[in-house]
């Protein structure tokens, strides 16, 4: 029984008991035969008079005047009772809405009964925030796998080759790992590696700075610049505080990023134009360019957010200078739609060829356009957001199709220009469109919170529709494969286009026949572009799916490219089964795609997107002017 006293099952059922149907007649008749009314109509002719003129006329209403009758299927709908299917309500027959009986109300509960409902309203949320929690801790663990196969076996190396268990040096022997993963490790909280890592740069870096010889501008930019001064934010220290994190003094940070970039200026000085060399020569700080003479335009354009944040910390303005220089040339050039080639001349400062894409060479020069305006808040840069909203209408127009049969919405190529063939390819690189549109959009605000205070134009909601389109073409990328996990390159069946090679292996893939794999692009380096994209929508429509659709992914990876000795490799055939693997981890699987994976997974308000920017790397920086939250 109970222990509320001094409810009782007697009081239930009475409070039951009242509820039982009875009909309209019934409690007449019962009332005009009970002892007292009976004596009362016998004695007093007049008063059974009365009686018999009030019910007649309260019938003559009923039956003669329609009158409003709440709908009881929304009544039932709101007291949880069932309602028969072939009840007339709002409708029929007078008579019929007359005899019709009344909804039956639901028992009373007694305040055992109450509670225990009640706990169970709210265990599907416990349990669903105990399962993404754990979710979370497993990608957790799978960033310490990695790190742990780098650092047995490539310590200090730029890349681990996990299967020789040997490290390799391909972005110019930095420890870009080092670098690269030293802020994810910050984000999750893992001390131990935070430590191993800020010891390795504070005793290693600064001798591989001054002496190492040619690095790439903008992979040493996005990846071990942006790295340190990410670093060097989430200590704290550029906010009047050193937080809990382990490591060196976080000036360490901010030093070698310091002597890195004057380094790095090197490119941009020594241009004739304000398009910057593609290659530095650490040691003796000069630079030159590609072999071809040309740069591409995302790299020159990918710079800004990482100069800028090293002015706004160390006061020197020569920084954002120079780096700003780039954008403020690209926008005086000629477009086709706000779309531009992927390569430029740093000797003549004017785009090469007509190839446009959104793939490799030109994907970022669209996601700094917005970052950078987001990032620095100045109405002086207002030109960017406008490059940049041209531009995505420029997409829409010329590079967005439906595959065939199924529609899915991609974004190809015009390799010959505007007048060109279009090419229904679509690199792994272009699904981070999806979480710039979504940003963009919406500028890191939640879409609710953006519709509530009217913010959204119609460009806005036109592009978030495309960003959340596009995620799902991206999505079903990896899902069309036998591994399920996506290609470098993808091709997609249009009307009217043939594209020869195969498909993804996975033939119970509704989108089997819409996706095309050639036998050269069928390889996974794994690339963060898709689980980025899921994050930033996910945090922007809150919509859960994205979380689904990223552990998934995560469960590929995990299956598929984990190698028990410590790391995880890339693969040859993601179409056969089981893939050839290759022997590369990538830095930008702990630098990128376990970062966003981990974030996807977590508390929205962990680097807020009204907050940060990431960098191409992921390597989150504050806006200018905003608060921060310490992690």
């Amino acid at each position: 029984m109970s222990k509320y006293l001094p409810y009782s099952t007697q009081d239930l059922n009475y409070d039951n008991a009242k509820f039982r149907q009875r009909s309209c007649l019934k409690v007449i008749f019962q009332n005009l035969l009970t002892s007292k009314v009976k004596r009362d109509c016998i004695r007093f002719s007049m008063g059974k008079f009365l009686v018999l003129l009030m019910i007649g006329g309260l019938a003559y209403l009923i039956l003669t005047r329609a009158s409003p009758i709440k709908s009881v299927s929304s009544l039932a709908k709101d007291i949880g009772t069932e309602v028969s299917d072939n009840l007339n309500v709002g409708g029929g027959s007078r008579f019929g809405r007359f005899w019709r009986k009344p909804p039956r109300l639901p028992p009373r509960l007694s305040p055992d009964e109450m509670s225990s409902r009640n706990g169970s309203v709210h265990e599907p949320e416990k349990l669903k925030d105990a399962k993404w929690r754990a979710r979370q801790q497993s990608v957790k663990n799978a960033f310490i796998h990695a790190w742990s196969g780098y650092k047995n076996y490539a310590m200090g190396y730029d890349e681990l080759m996990p299967l020789s268990k040997a490290g390799v040096d391909g972005l110019g022997g930095l420890g870009a790992t080092v670098v690269d993963a030293l802020d994810t490790a910050m984000i999750m909280g893992i001390d131990e590696i935070v430590s191993e890592a800020g010891s390795w740069i504070e005793m290693h870096l600064p001798e591989r700075i001054s002496q190492k010889g040619q690095v790439n501008l903008f992979e040493t930019t996005i990846r071990v610049l942006g790295g340190l001064l990410s670093a060097f934010h989430l200590s704290g220290r550029d906010q009047g505080k050193n937080l809990t994190h382990k490591g060196p003094d976080p000036n360490v940070y901010l030093e070698n990023a310091r002597n890195l970039a004057d380094r790095l200026l090197t490119a941009f000085t020594s241009s004739p134009t304000a398009i910057p060399y593609s290659d530095v020569v650490l040691h003796d700080r000069s630079a030159h360019p590609a072999p071809d003479g040309l740069s591409s335009t995302s790299e020159v354009s990918t710079l800004q957010l990482e100069f800028n944040y090293l002015s706004s910390l160390t006061g020197d303005p020569k920084y954002r200078t120079e780096s700003m220089k780039v954008l403020e040339h690209l926008k005086t050039l000629p477009k086709v739609e706000g779309l531009v080639p992927i390569y430029i001349s740093p000797h003549s400062g004017e785009f090469s060829g007509e190839n446009i894409r959104l793939g490799s060479r030109g994907d970022s020069y669209y996601e700094y356009l917005i970052k950078v305006w987001l990032q620095q808040q100045d109405s002086n840069l207002t030109y960017l957001y406008d490059m940049y909203e041209e531009a995505m209408k420029g997409v829409r127009h010329l590079l967005v199709r439906k595959s065939i049969p199924n529609e899915l919405v991609f974004v190809g190529e015009l390799p010959y220009g505007p007048t060109g063939a279009f090419s229904p390819k679509m690199d792994h690189l272009v699904c981070f469109l999806s979480g710039t549109l979504a940003l963009g959009a919406t500028k890191g605000l939640t879409k609710e919170e953006a519709m509530k205070a009217n913010l959204l134009s119609f460009e806005d909601m036109e592009n978030l529709k495309l960003a959340e389109d596009l995620a799902k073409t991206c999505f079903e990328m990896y899902t069309v494969t036998s591994t399920g996990l996506a290609p470098e390159i993808a091709y997609f069946n249009i009307e009217g286009h043939s594209e020869g090679g195969g498909d993804g292996g996975n033939k119970n893939s509704k989108y089997v026949n819409d996706i095309i794999i050639k036998p050269a692009d069928s390889h996974n380096l794994l690339r963060p572009e898709t689980v980025e994209s899921l994050f930033v929508l996910y945090r922007i429509t809150e919509d859960p799916k994205y979380r689904e659709w990223g552990w998934e992914i995560f469960k590929a990876f995990e299956k598929y490219t984990k190698v028990k000795s410590g790391g995880y490799t890339s693969l040859q055939d993601v179409t056969t089964l089981p893939p050839q693997r290759r022997d590369k981890m990538e830095t930008f699987f702990l630098g990128e795609t376990l970062k966003y994976l981990y974030l996807l997974f977590g508390d929205k308000t962990v680097i807020a997107l009204d907050e940060f920017v990431f960098n191409t790397e992921a390597h989150p920086l504050p806006i200018k002017g905003t608060s921060k939250r310490e992690l």
